[in-house]
């Protein structure tokens, strides 16, 4: 993530703490991420030096006048009039973690060869909060390389039960015995 990210992502969340409206800006700034991380191009013509700069923003308006708070609406605008609005995925992702961190949630992604049931993910839930010490939001990914098992990634730290990791470290373990 870029030193600019960093910055005007800690703003933004900063002027929506002052107005009490973290909560409210962190569902609209993921969804016009997904928006933009969904059509690149668009992100291409808004950073584009030979369409007019009123033309861009305009653009942002048609787009999401009415649609998202105000604040956010005005942060595109002046991404886009500093010819940074390509930074705004890192920014929203740094919006995000700053969320995270003022409100003790931790995101663990868990990668398993079939999708949980709502009790394995309960289960989970309450064995990572208890790990780590702070709610955790699961994100859940499939990988039919998988035979059984789970591998989750939290805080920096990989725990891996896959079956894979297991036989790997049953034959680590058969060929140092000494015979």
């Amino acid at each position: 993530m870029t030193n600019t990210a960093v910055i005007y992502g800690d703003s933004l969340y900063d002027l929506c703490t002052e107005e009490n409206l973290t909560e409210e800006l962190l569902s609209q700034t993921g969804t016009v991420k997904d928006i933009f991380e969904d059509n690149p191009d668009y992100i291409r013509v808004l950073n584009e030096p030979s369409v007019p700069k009123a033309d861009r923003l305009k653009l942002l308006d048609e787009a999401f006048a009415g649609k998202i708070h105000a604040y956010l609406l005005n942060f595109l605008k002046l991404l886009c009039e500093k010819g940074i609005i390509a930074e705004y995925c890192n920014c929203a992702k740094q919006y995000k973690k700053r969320y995270c961190i003022d409100n003790g949630i931790v995101e663990a992604t868990v990668t398993s060869a079939v999708k949980l049931n709502e009790q394995q993910r309960e289960q989970l839930i309450a064995k990572l909060e208890k790990i780590s010490g702070n709610k955790v939001v699961l994100i859940e990914k499939i990988d039919d390389k998988f035979i059984a098992g789970l591998k989750v990634d939290m805080d920096g730290k990989q725990y891996d039960g896959t079956v894979s990791e297991r036989i790997k470290t049953i034959r680590k373990a058969v060929s140092d015995i000494i015979v």
